[in-house]
């Protein structure tokens, strides 16, 4: 123990001082560092959970973009080869009382009965060149005029649904020989407007249409009376020179105002090749094409507009539409039939086609070409053998070897009585010059002088039409000196 003296001592004191600040100086440091430490560990996870965040939001950002990114090309890729068409017919079928027959047949039963059915409503489409979109249940849905344009699509839909109504009632379904309460009978609607088609899923792409026509013929489907045929004003318009229609009244459309109903009955009598209006005639057949021709016509022409070289001055567009306006003319002058008219009006077109790949000897080309067109748009063999026919009479030198010939030939040639002969010549001999036939203006002359002394028009229309031009022309050229 420490006496009194001692602890009282300065010097231990002072040690006693020193040792106490220096401990308390090191407790402080420690507690200090402790502190800081604690701070740093704090700053940091504090650091680490801003950048975490941070993070997580560009990494939410990122998602978020490259997700819009992926819908919309999915969007372009679900609509890829959409197209619009300005003249589609729709159908639609529905068979009534299918809940009701559902109920009280087999399952395998009822899937046979469809599948006959429908098998038939698909071989009638195909028969006049109708897209089948879809069945859904026991509705049945097809188009007319897509994906290629035909003008005729109205009627020939119509054709279609006759001869499904006429199956649907000619034919003994189990229905009724097992006794089931209900009937196989049919609800069809029809509208013709434009459309919008294309490919929809991502997984199976399936063809479909929509728009308002898809609707509206849906609706005149469901407002029809089974075993008719529910027609709207718009496609009465197209077909009522081909069908007896009988009118029902208008119906309110929705955004579109009230509208026309019809049910169309049958063929009319001179257009039907049977008792019950339902299967159409050769005359029925010879004017649909007339009106499909236009499309041909239009097709082609756009065609020959786009790439026929330019060095061909008299051999264009013009000359051909020339032909076409000529054939029809005479054809008709002399009281030729709508059958043989629609085969000149045809041969015109492609008469001189061959000029798209040589300008010397086309008629081969010319021949080739309108044998792949004309069974593209479902020409018979027979029409398409009489129509290389009349081409050919065209070949220079050949002399025609019937009436239709005698019509193509006055039509290939009624330049030469044109008021604008002259003019016509010069484009010739210009074409001439530039695909490497050498002739001067005074042999050109001397040329076409002998060409209309020597010629004559075949047929009594042409003559009158052509015949007094053609001599004046004669004295023209005989009066030019050189």
């Amino acid at each position: 123990m420490f006496t009194p003296v001692q602890l009282t001592s300065l010097p231990f004191l002072a040690f006693t001082f020193a040792a106490t600040t220096a401990l308390t100086i090191i407790i402080l440091i420690f507690l200090y560092k402790r502190f800081i430490n604690r701070a740093i560990i704090q700053i940091n996870h504090e650091t680490r959970q801003t950048l975490e965040l941070e993070y997580q939001k560009k990494l939410r950002i990122e998602l978020l973009r490259k997700h819009n990114e992926q819908n919309q090309f999915t969007k372009e890729e679900h609509h890829t080869g959409s197209k619009k068409h300005d003249h589609v017919t729709v159908l639609f079928a529905d068979i009534q009382g299918f809940t009701k027959i559902v109920e009280q047949l087999r399952p395998e039963t009822l899937v046979d009965e469809l599948d006959k059915f429908f098998l038939q409503f698909d071989e009638v489409a195909f028969k006049y060149h109708i897209e089948k979109i879809k069945t859904i249940g026991d509705a049945y849905m097809c188009a007319g005029g897509i994906p290629d344009k035909v003008r005729s699509n109205p009627i020939e839909v119509i054709l279609v649904a006759l001869e499904m109504q006429n199956f649907m009632k000619s034919a003994i379904h189990p229905s009724t020989m097992n006794g089931v309460s209900g009937v196989w009978e049919l609800r069809i609607g029809i509208h013709t407007g434009s459309v919008i088609s294309g490919k929809v899923g991502r997984t199976k792409n399936t063809f479909d249409i929509w728009g308002d026509t898809v609707n509206i013929a849906s609706r005149m489907e469901s407002s029809g009376i089974p075993g008719e045929i529910n027609i709207t004003g718009v496609t009465y318009q197209y077909v009522k020179d081909f069908f007896e229609c009988q009118y029902r009244g208008k119906m309110p459309i929705k955004y579109k105002g009230e509208t026309d109903m019809y049910f169309v009955k049958r063929l009319k009598q001179e257009y039907s090749a049977d008792e019950n209006g339902v299967l159409p005639n050769e005359a029925c057949l010879i004017k649909l094409q007339h009106i499909r021709f236009s499309d041909l016509e239009d097709e082609f022409l756009s065609r020959l507009n786009i790439e026929l070289p330019n060095s061909l001055y008299f051999h264009n567009v013009d000359h051909t539409i020339n032909a076409i306006a000529q054939v029809e003319i005479i054809g008709r002058g002399e009281g030729i039939d709508e059958k043989d008219l629609l085969l000149l009006k045809s041969a015109a077109l492609f008469h001189d086609a061959g000029y798209l790949h040589q300008y010397h000897n086309p008629k081969e080309y010319s021949l080739l070409i309108a044998t792949e067109y004309l069974k593209k748009h479902h020409f018979a063999d027979e029409q398409i053998h009489a129509i290389s026919d009349l081409i050919n009479s065209t070949r220079p030198g050949n002399t025609p070897t019937n009436k239709l010939e005698e019509i193509m030939t006055d039509a290939n040639m009624h330049h030469l009585g044109r008021p604008d002969f002259y003019h016509q010549s010069e484009k010739l001999l210009k074409e001439m010059l530039a695909n490497g036939i050498a002739i001067s203006p005074a042999e050109w002359i001397q040329n076409q002088t002998r060409l209309i002394e020597s010629h004559h028009f075949f047929t009594n229309t042409a003559r009158k039409l052509r015949q007094v031009n053609k001599q004046h022309q004669l004295e023209k050229l005989k009066a030019i000196k050189f």
